[in-house]
């Protein structure tokens, strides 16, 4: 057999062989994103009390590294920081508000490392912004914003505050915007991410080319929940009192009934309701012991709860998710 003839042999061997290996790639990459719908086993935390609560998708955030996940995140909040200072919108650090938001982290911020240990190593920025905006961030890395409006229209208690602040920083440490970057990936770029998913290529190059944003990724009902759990955790280890998420979620959800503001992007992406409501109350018990503990009380102890609003009563039933995975909408 001639050169030429063994080369086109090979040829046709790799072109019958590499359809194959795709489709075996495609497969397994299916199931991998499948499989991130599914929790992995609970991760161990380092007390036995408190929110326990699952980590899925592991696998899937590998896709993208957390180095270019935080790298992002940390060029769009400088971006939004100059923005807002050109608009005069972005609160100096004399700010009263900006004070209390900032004390309540750095209390806060030591509970961090026992859900992610790379929480250690973030450079963490609290900043306000004056708008009527109802919403409230934590992007990856620890790069922190709430905009006065939630404050104001809400009427937060320090609690109440805690209680957001930890339900973002929660997103956070449990890496769903990564998690989302990747399952974004997937969908838009395809056997490119598949080469990538099983070590065809570089994945310390890779960055979110795709044009996707990190403030505009939507998290699921799970993401949601998970960061009401985890939040709760750690701002209850902070002294800060885990009822308060009750009534905080009480008042998002007249707000949504009755104010101009119920198409905000913290309302429309953070849906208040019964259910969500429930599940908060079903892990009270968990929660209040280690508040009761900062504080150096006992549970048997502590004050009946009051909120600082009247008229809350229930909330919005729930409209459901077909699947608590899917990113909810607008």
């Amino acid at each position: 057999m001639s050169d030429r003839q063994r080369c086109q042999c090979r040829h046709r061997r790799a072109g019958i062989a590499l359809p194959r290996r795709l489709a075996a790639l495609a497969l397994a990459a299916s199931a991998a994103l499948s499989m991130s719908a599914v929790r992995a086993q609970a991760q161990p935390q380092d007390a036995e009390d408190g929110i326990r609560v699952q980590r899925g998708g592991a696998s899937i955030r590998q896709i993208v590294p957390v180095e270019v996940i935080e790298q992002q995140a940390s060029q769009e909040y400088e971006q939004l920081k100059e923005e807002a200072q050109a608009k005069k919108t972005l609160a100096g650090d004399n700010n009263p508000q900006l004070v209390r938001l900032r004390a309540i982290a750095k209390r806060i911020l030591p509970q961090t490392p026992r859900w992610n240990e790379r929480a250690k190593q973030w450079k963490w920025e609290v900043n306000l912004i004056n708008s009527k905006q109802v919403n409230a961030f934590c992007m990856p890395g620890g790069k922190i914003a709430f905009y006065s409006g939630l404050l104001d229209q809400l009427k937060l208690t320090d609690d109440e505050v805690a209680m957001v602040m930890g339900h973002e920083i929660a997103h956070a440490l449990q890496e769903h915007a990564r998690e989302r970057a990747a399952k974004s990936e997937i969908t838009n770029l395809g056997a490119n991410v598949i080469s990538q998913l099983f070590g065809f290529g570089n994945l310390g190059n890779m960055a979110l080319g795709t044009g996707a944003q990190l403030l505009t990724l939507r998290f699921s009902r799970s993401d949601e929940t998970e960061a009401d759990l985890v939040g709760m955790d750690i701002a209850a280890r902070a002294g800060y009192d885990p009822r308060a998420a009750v009534s905080l979620w009480q008042k998002m959800g007249a707000v949504s009934q009755t104010s101009a503001q119920s198409g905000s992007e913290f309302l429309s992406t953070h849906p208040s309701g019964r259910t969500r409501i429930a599940e908060l109350e079903k892990h009270l018990p968990e929660v209040l012991p280690l508040y009761a503990r900062a504080i150096d009380s006992s549970v048997g102890k502590l004050p009946a709860y009051r909120a600082n609003m009247a008229n809350l009563g229930g909330a919005p039933v729930d409209s459901g998710d077909d699947d608590r995975q899917k990113p909810l909408k607008k």
